[in-house]
């Protein structure tokens, strides 16, 4: 893999994670721009060395999976994501951090593996969902208990 490649997949999940933080940012969540940028990148960065290790060694007939350091990298990030989420009382809080943390993470994996076109739908489904989603709600029935 070039450096150039290198650079475009960190770059791509870079900027994801801080389109993907912006929301939580804007509502002042303390998961924000910097949190879902550094997950992206991180886990691009992650998803990158496995690749570039399965290159660089399979010829020497060492076996390889990056498949796992991938299953590795969602593990840790479901304990991330899980450290957002908070019950006071009744209520849950930051599920929907949580949920973004995690989505931050799959697509910094997708920009890690040059996996361009899942990168763009994922970060376009879930910029949808955080806004388009969001204002559709204001105007549903709420439950008894959320009122």
């Amino acid at each position: 893999m070039s450096t150039e490649e290198v650079f475009l997949r960190l770059g791509v999940a870079t900027a994801a994670g801080l389109l993907l933080g912006l929301d939580r940012e804007l509502r002042g969540i303390a998961a924000g721009l910097r949190t879902h940028a550094m997950i992206c990148m991180s886990s691009a960065m992650i998803t990158v060395s496995a690749l570039v290790m399965f290159e660089e060694l399979a010829p020497y007939g060492a076996i390889i999976d990056p498949l796992r350091v991938i299953q590795g990298l969602a593990q840790a990030v479901g304990f991330v994501a899980a450290g957002a989420v908070f019950v006071a009382g009744s209520k849950v809080h930051n599920l929907t951090s949580a949920a973004n943390i995690w989505l931050a993470a799959a697509v910094g994996i997708g920009a890690g593996a040059g996996q361009y076109v899942i990168v763009t739908a994922g970060v376009v489904f879930g910029l949808v969902i955080l806004t388009i989603v969001r204002m559709v709600e204001k105007y549903m029935p709420h439950r008894k208990e959320d009122r």
